[in-house]
């Protein structure tokens, strides 16, 4: 843990030379500065704002540029003093005395390794010294990520009141700089420039995975959300389409975001809830987040691609995507909207599968308590029973081809095929709301039933006015000697302390239309939605496709329909697809590979290379909509990896119809 104090060195902080210094900047070669206007808006902040202006970046700042410098000394240690340096990307720490350093270790704190900060005072009324606590998730040697937290002291001035200005100065800075908000380029950086905390819906899955979603959230993401100082309210969905009903009672204007925190199964419902309100245009509208603690975690693992980080599973993924959330940001997503042999409609974000791929995600359910391990001990079953299946497949070519990959990663194309006319298509009562966690002044209805085994409730959390304990930080005996100093104290006015609507379990008013799909072998009906857009490039099924569609038949080892690149957190599926893409990315592969060819693809996915493999049975083609016709009686169909009834089925992308949080997008992270 890295403690230290503050001298300030006036209130215009960028002088270049302590980077030069640190071997950043040559001296004479400072940046200029690069005003930024105050109402300026980044891509990716949080808040509301029209979906055309979120789109439009702000002119960038160098990644050295130079925004506060600060002489600081140790806490509790007041020998040590060291000079502090923000950038647009990193914290830079100097050591002044007893012995300069110009490199120390722990030296250089990556802000893209940062959840959030706060403001401390001391407990001791005679202390004229502020704090401000910056938490920290870096990778260790073993390259998982560790919590670390730095307490700066900041003691420059003789009153407390300046002290505190400006602990809040570099809190604030800060803030703004993880959240993506625009720092005033000749302004005075205060607390106002910092919107109301962000409002989350967290609906967790407390049996995910291998029943850890629970414990995992406890113990990770509630304490990182808590520095960040977000806002939220948590609930335990219950049953299957629990999180689908409490989405269509909600009011979602007071909410920033849904964020799921279980496999991809959950935010399947919540996507479809949303597009079954009668409000759909507007509600679709609200972003939606994942945090990875089920077994399948393929929009998570694209997401960690999307923000930068390496890939990871389990728990370093986990923190992976809370750090992007805590960073704030959204993305357009692409939506397929699926029509089913009875008409009915879903909307997936993932994935349309058949044969091989579809057959292991049903079958690995027997072997759910093994985690994402369940997966690979099916694909070894399934490649000791390899089947074929007879089908058609029909799709729209795209217009504009995808970004064009690595030459290492080349895709092959579809050969020009005679195209076919198709043939005719063959003619509860619910429990009341669990419990919840919030930290924010919401009614809700006390738990009426407790499901046997069901973990116990957390405490409430006190955020943002609060801040996370201290007690575990700062290394002492009895009790932590700083308490919380809010940046943006709550007011009696403020919309943290209004009182929101109660959450409404269920569908309040349903459209007619509304209806669920035959059950699946296994007794449970999967809801499908009646809403969202019309599907203008299909027509009905079972009747001639227009001209311009591609028809190829044949005997399939399996087909994948996969909107983002990823088909699990260690799968790369589509390298080359992007969220926002406008396509539907169509792999499939023919009979007539060997088991041993097929188990190369699928290692070779782990890294996106399966398309570099030269396979003759491998084919690829990026489209705009499809129809898939299984020929075989028997098999397996999964949406987004939830079994739905087997038959023809058609499928239409909605380009940015959805919007995901992501965090800021783009560079990668570079290791310490």
């Amino acid at each position: 843990m890295d403690t230290l104090k503050h001298r300030s060195t006036g209130t215009r902080p960028c002088p270049c030379f302590p980077l030069a210094a640190m071997g950043i900047l040559d001296s004479d070669s400072c940046p200029p500065s690069s005003p930024q206007r105050p109402d300026q808006e980044l891509t990716w902040s949080w808040g509301h704002r029209p979906r055309s202006e979120a789109m439009a970046p702000p002119p960038p700042l160098a990644a050295s540029t130079p925004l506060l410098h600060g002489e600081f000394g140790s806490y509790p240690d007041p020998s040590l003093r060291l000079a502090l340096t923000l950038t647009p990307q990193a914290l830079h720490i100097q050591k002044l005395r007893p012995k300069p350093e110009a490199r120390p270790r722990g030296g250089l704190v990556l802000l893209a390794e940062v959840s959030g900060c706060c403001t401390l005072r001391s407990c001791n009324p005679s202390d004229s010294a502020a704090y401000f606590c910056i938490y920290t998730y870096p990778r260790g040697r073993r390259k998982g990520r560790r919590k670390a937290t730095h307490t700066f002291q900041a003691d420059g001035a003789a009153t407390y009141e300046e002290n505190r200005a400006e602990a809040q100065r570099w809190a604030t800075a800060l803030t703004c700089l993880l959240r993506g908000l625009p720092l005033p380029g000749d302004g005075e950086i205060t607390s106002q420039l910092l919107p109301r905390p962000p409002r989350l819906l967290l609906l967790v899955n407390p049996f995910g995975g291998r029943g850890l979603a629970w414990q995992w959230c406890k113990n990770h993401v509630l304490p990182m959300i808590s520095e960040a100082g977000l806002s939220f309210n948590l609930i335990q969905t219950e049953r299957q389409n629990h999180a689908r009903e409490l989405v269509q009672g909600l009011s979602l204007s007071e909410w920033d975001g849904i964020v799921t925190l279980s496999g991809d199964g959950l935010l399947y419902e919540v996507l479809n809830g949303l597009l079954d309100r009668p409000d759909w245009e507007e509600a679709v509208k609200t972003p939606v987040g994942i945090l990875p603690c089920g077994s399948g975690n393929a929009l998570a693992g694209a997401v960690n691609q999307h923000g930068g980080f390496k890939p990871a599973l389990g728990i370093d993924l986990l923190l992976n995507c809370s750090l992007l959330l805590c960073r704030g940001g959204s993305h357009p997503l692409d939506l397929l909207s699926v029509t089913l042999a009875s008409g009915s409609r879903c909307f997936s974000f993932l994935s349309v599968a058949w044969g091989f791929v579809s057959d292991v995600d049903i079958q690995s359910e027997r072997f759910r308590a093994l985690g994402s391990a369940r997966f690979t001990l099916c694909t070894v079953l399934g490649l000791a029973t390899l089947h074929t299946y007879r089908g058609r497949l029909s799709y729209l070519p795209a217009t504009v081809e995808p970004a064009s990959p690595t030459p290492a990663h080349g895709l092959p194309r579809a050969k020009s095929e005679l195209t076919l006319a198709p043939a005719p298509a063959p003619p509860v009562a619910h429990s009341p709301l669990h419990r919840s966690v919030s930290d924010l002044p919401l009614p809700l209805p006390q738990p009426a039933l407790m499901s046997p085994g069901s973990p116990e409730p957390l405490p409430i959390l006190s955020l943002n006015g609060g801040g996370p304990e201290l007690a575990g930080d700062w290394g002492g005996a009895g009790d932590a000697p700083l308490s919380p100093d809010p940046l943006v104290p709550s007011s009696p006015g403020s919309p943290k302390a209004a009182l929101l609507s109660p959450i409404i379990e269920g569908a309040p008013e349903t459209p007619a239309s509304s209806e669920f799909l035959p059950p699946t072998p296994d007794g449970d009906p999967v809801a499908v939605s009646p809403g969202g857009p019309l599907d203008h490039l299909l027509p009905p099924l079972g009747t001639p496709l227009p001209p311009g569609w591609v028809t190829l038949e044949g005997d399939f080892v399996l087909m994948l329909a996969i909107s983002p690149s990823h088909l699990g957190a260690d799968l790369v599926a589509a390298p080359h697809a992007r969220f926002d893409d406008g396509l539907v990315h169509l792999c499939w592969v023919r009979g007539g590979i060997s088991r041993t060819a097929l188990l190369r693809l699928f290692l070779a996915m782990e890294h996106g290379s399966h398309f570099s493999l030269g396979c003759p049975q491998l084919c690829y083609a990026p489209a705009r909509a499809f129809r898939l016709e299984p020929l075989t009686p028997r098999g397996v169909l999964t949406v987004d990896g939830e079994q739905v009834e087997y038959g023809p089925l058609q499928a239409q992308v909605h380009p940015g119809l959805g919007t995901l949080l992501t965090g800021p997008p783009g560079h990668s992270v570079r290791e310490p």
